[in-house]
């Protein structure tokens, strides 16, 4: 009886335990900035849930592709979707490396970036992105020249790095080669605020457990609290 009633806890605390499989579409950002630092954490707390992620910084439609729910900036973020902040809003700067500046000078304005070798952003919907610059009340968008566009952070980064050319992320990104001097920031006092990491998902659909507790633990975690 006594073996019967051991495995009767062990059924009932694994009925108990979270378990199933969530898929999940996440810009290759969030990632290094928002699930490297959570994912320790949930996979100790909840080993029977299964999280299958795909990176991709492209629009798509998640339900239609059989995601349970994705991960963008929130201006990015579907208006027919149910949408939950992850992180505050995110600080975007220029940066380059020492070596392209004492090659090149460093812009004393954003208009000047029309004048140096700048690294393109291709937008998940095909478009280049304009380089946004903020201060004082003032907003400017750039049409930023140069040779190189990719569609990655991570190799926009990594094109600065080498002194290719200037680049433009989060100051989140980009801090552990700010804080090495890979990389030193440009027109600072022009920097600007965009919207942070939201979770989205369809409303229509039960919200699995597994998701549920991830984005519990996002919050609880706050990897990118100011």
């Amino acid at each position: 009886m006594k073996v019967i009633a051991a495995a009767g806890e062990t059924l009932d605390r694994y009925c108990d335990a979270p378990a199933g499989r969530v898929r999940i579409n996440v810009l290759e950002d969030a990632v290094e900035l928002l699930l490297k630092p959570v994912m320790p954490v949930f996979v100790d707390r909840y080993p029977e849930v299964a999280i299958d992620i795909s990176v991709s910084n492209r629009m798509i439609d998640v339900v239609g592709s059989g995601f349970d729910a994705g991960i963008r900036y929130g201006g990015t973020v579907p208006e027919d979707m149910i949408a939950q902040r992850l992180s505050p809003d995110l600080r975007w700067i220029a940066a380059a490396s020492p070596t392209y500046l004492t090659r090149f000078g460093a812009p004393s304005s954003p208009q000047d970036l029309q004048n140096h070798r700048c690294v393109g952003i291709r937008l998940g919907n095909n478009q280049v992105y304009q380089w946004e610059f903020e201060r004082d009340g003032n907003e400017c968008a750039i049409a930023t020249p140069g040779p190189l566009t990719v569609d990655g952070s991570q190799a926009a980064i990594a094109f600065g790095l080498c002194g290719a050319g200037i680049v433009y992320a989060t100051e989140a990104a980009l801090s552990p080669h700010l804080d090495s001097g890979a990389l030193q920031p440009i027109l600072e006092d022009w920097a600007s605020a965009g919207s942070g990491f939201h979770a989205y998902y369809s409303g229509r659909r039960h919200l699995p457990t597994g998701l549920r507790l991830l984005i519990d633990l996002i919050k609880e975690v706050q990897p990118l609290r100011s």
